[in-house]
This record gives C-alpha cells, structure tokens and sequence, in this order.
C-alpha cells in the first residue's frame, strides 16, 4: 500500500468520526460479527501462526485465540453498562447541581503490533478501541506475514474500512503513520522502539500507551515445592519459543535449592519438549535469522548447564539454562527475548536485592515462596507491571487485572473494562441549578471573613 493510499484510509476514518453514527449497539453489532468471522477463519489463523512461528494449534488456541474470543464476549456483555454516563457525587461549593461523566471515544487511533503474538496482540487492543467507539488502523508486524494476511482478511470481512483498516508494511511505513497525527496510538514492542513512538506522539501532545518488555525477574525461595516451580518456570518461559514479553527472564533462586532446582528444570524441559526439542510438535521457532544470531552471540563464552544447540537454517534454538552469567554481559543487560533462561544463586535479601536494582521497573515480577513475609516485602519494595506468586504469565489471562508496564517496561494498560478505560476519555459535566444562589462567591468580597473561612475549612 502507497502513502497516497494510506491517506485516502486515514482521511475517510476522519470523516467517519465526525458523523458521530458509531452507537453503542453497532459495536455490539460488528463485535459480534466480528467473533464470527473469527470461528470461521479458525483454522486459517492455525496455519498462519505455524508458518509465522511454529506454533502448536493448541498453543495458538491458548496463547492468542481464545483470549481474544474472550475479550469480545466481555464487551459484547458489558458495553452497554460501561457506555452510560456515570454520576459522581457533588461538592457543597456547587450544590445543588447533578455532576456526571460521559465516556466518549478519543477519535482515530493507531494500534502498531509486534510478531510474537501477532494475531492476539493485534485484536486485543482493537476490541477495545472499537468497543469505546474509535477509528483504528492497526500497522502489525512484517515479521509474522502469514499473520498479517489472515488478520488483513478478516478486517476487511468485517469492518468497513471507514472504521477499521490493517495497513501492512515495513518499518518506513511504520514512520509514515507515526508522523501523522493521532487522538490515541497504542505500540507493543521494545523499549527501543517505544522511545521513538513516544517522541513522535509527543509532537502532537498524543497520549500513547507503551506495552514494551524488560527483564522480568523469576525469584526462588528455599521453602518452595521445587518440582512444581520448576514445572511452571518451564511453561511460563518456554511457550512460543521463549518469545513472551512476560516470560520469565532470568531466575534469581536461593542458594540451599539451586542444585534441586536446576535438576527439576532439566526434568520438566524434557518431560514437556522431549530429550530432542527439535522433534517435539510442541516446541516453536526464532521468528528470523536476526534474532537468532543475537541469542547465539548472547551466549558466546557463557556457562551453559543445559542445551545450547543451534540449528540456524532452521531457526531453532534449544531450551537453555545459562548458570550465573555476569550481571554486565549482554544476556543481563537484555531482554532475552528467546528460550534461554539465566539463573542465578543468591545468600540473602542483600544479594537479591543488588541483583533486582540492575534492572529496575520490569514488565512482571514472579515469586515463588510460602513465606508471606518475605512475599510483602518484595512486592512493595519493587516497581513492576505486574506479579504473579507461585506461577507465571497467568496474570493476563485476568481480564479484571489491567495489563501494562511502568518506567521502562512502558507505561498505560488495557485488558477488558482497562481496555474501554483507556480508549475511552471520560468528559466531565456539571449541571448547575439556579434555585439556590451562595451570595459571598460574588463580590464584593467582604473586609473580614474569618467566620466564612472557618466554616468554608471544615465542609
């Protein structure tokens, strides 16, 4: 698609917006559809993440679309109930007046999606902003083209491109949209990235909201079932590949279970992908050869417990474990982004503590431990998007937990009512009533007002 025609889209979703016709009932409607089509195209969407990513269809069901049959269900049950005005409560200075907010769509948006979860990522956020009732052009990753297609396809089954429209492309494409102006833009990506759609936003004061990565740190007490956690370190780390903005990054275990723990994650690598990975149906591949070689170069001169093949041809890389890298080589500076999990001892609080603050403001926060103290003081001595104790990723699976990063990791969440919250600017309004008049808000204003002022301190 040429820039002309990507103004034609942009400017007819102007138009759309002015007409204000996007009611409450059509975006049941078209949500609706949307769902349908979905169920129809079920299978497709299975191909296309195969090719993209060597997904499993169930992993695909799981990870990317059930969430989003989900998501739609939600809206289609709820929006009527979070589309009404809504009264707040009013304040003696301007009683007796009736108070309320509006919640009324931003207007154009631009959802730009990743590869990892190309098909999940890239409706999840739509839902949300149509359900609050904007324009969306929705830029997803040349990286997952088999993805991109079938999303593009099935766009155009069910919206008009007035109102929603997939625009497919590079990254020169990408700075094309970015350079426009937008009344909302949503990315998920990188954090490197996220600086450039946050500077461009700004140019226009457009608010944004950032789902970027980090290095989620995965903690291990001593008083843990080991196999258990070392079950779901497993699943949480090496589903799609390792490829998960939310998996965990690195382990941080104490000391007395290191050797146990290590143990049990060997057992569970092989009890889940076989004692070779590479034949397993479960077990997926490095998106391309550019990320690939990164992970190769990450564990140049590195200790590997476990695994460590590389087939690049076949862009695949076995589960790894990595023991105690340096906290300054790159595999720690890094988001990994890929199945190579990082572990590392530590003695006391002191020890993880230092470990924590190398890289501060993580997207999630996974502890394991029965030691409720110990629970407390990490959660609120740390900055993160979200935690999970004694499991991990299930967090987003909650549509009642919003989901998003702060500091580094991003800034801004969505997942179900966050979804329509964020989309969504809630207008205030105060109707005032004339009955009842307060005679000293008007001037003159009075030589002495001690008796006003003190009654005024204590309402």
């Amino acid at each position: 698609m040429d820039n002309k025609e990507i103004d034609i889209i942009i400017n007819s979703q102007k138009e759309f917006n002015k007409t204000n016709s996007n009611s409450v009932n059509y975006r049941i409607q078209i949500l609706n559809s949307l769902l349908k089509e979905i169920n129809k195209t079920e299978n497709k969407i299975y191909e296309a993440l195969k090719k993209d990513l060597n997904k499993h269809e169930f992993e695909s069901f799981l990870s990317e679309v059930l969430l989003v049959k989900r998501e739609i269900k939600l809206f289609v049950r709820k929006l009527k109930k979070w589309s009404k005005k809504k009264k707040v409560k009013g304040s003696i200075f301007n009683w007796p007046s009736s108070n309320y907010l509006i919640p009324e769509p931003y207007g154009q948006v631009l959802i730009i999606t990743p590869w990892n979860y190309p098909f999940q990522l890239s409706l999840t956020p739509l839902i949300g902003a149509v359900g609050a009732g904007n324009t969306v052009i929705i830029k997803p990753s040349e990286l997952a083209p088999n993805t991109s297609s079938v999303l593009m396809e099935l766009i155009c089954n069910v919206f008009p491109q007035n109102l929603v429209s997939v625009i497919e492309g590079d990254a020169e494409t990408a700075k094309y949209l970015l350079d426009k102006k937008w009344d909302y833009i949503l990315f998920t990506g990188s954090t490197k990235i996220g600086k450039i759609v946050a500077e461009k936003a700004a140019k226009h004061l457009t608010p944004t909201t950032l789902e970027l990565g980090g290095k989620s740190p995965c903690i291990v007490d001593s008083n843990v079932d080991i196999d258990k956690t070392a079950k779901r370190i497993v699943s949480g780390k090496f589903v799609n590949c390792g490829q998960t903005c939310i998996a965990p990054d690195y382990v941080l275990v104490n000391n007395h279970v290191k050797s146990e723990l290590i143990s049990m994650l060997k057992k569970n690598i092989i009890s889940t992908f076989g004692s070779i990975p590479y034949d397993s149906n479960s077990y997926g591949r490095i998106i391309n050869k550019a990320n690939l070689l990164r992970l190769k170069e990450n564990l140049h001169n590195q200790n590997i417990e476990f695994g460590g093949k590389i087939d690049e041809n076949n862009l695949y890389v076995e589960p790894t474990l990595v023991i105690n890298p340096d906290l300054n080589s790159e595999i720690m500076k890094e988001e990994i982004f890929g199945p190579v999990l990082p572990i590392i001892s530590y003695e006391n609080e002191n020890d993880l503590n230092k470990i924590l603050n190398f890289n501060p403001s993580p997207l999630a926060f996974y502890i394991f431990s029965n030691n409720q103290k110990f629970i407390d003081k990490l959660i609120n001595s740390n900055k993160f998007g979200g935690c999970v104790v004694n499991d991990t990723l299930i967090h987003y699976v909650n549509s009642n937990l919003p989901f998003g990063g702060i500091g580094e990791s991003g800034m801004g969440a969505y997942r179900g009512k966050f979804s329509f919250d964020t989309f969504s600017h809630y207008k205030p309004v105060l109707k005032k009533k004339s009955m009842i008049d307060i005679p000293f808000r008007y001037g003159p204003y009075p030589d002495s007002f001690k008796f006003i002022k003190k009654l005024l301190e204590k309402l």
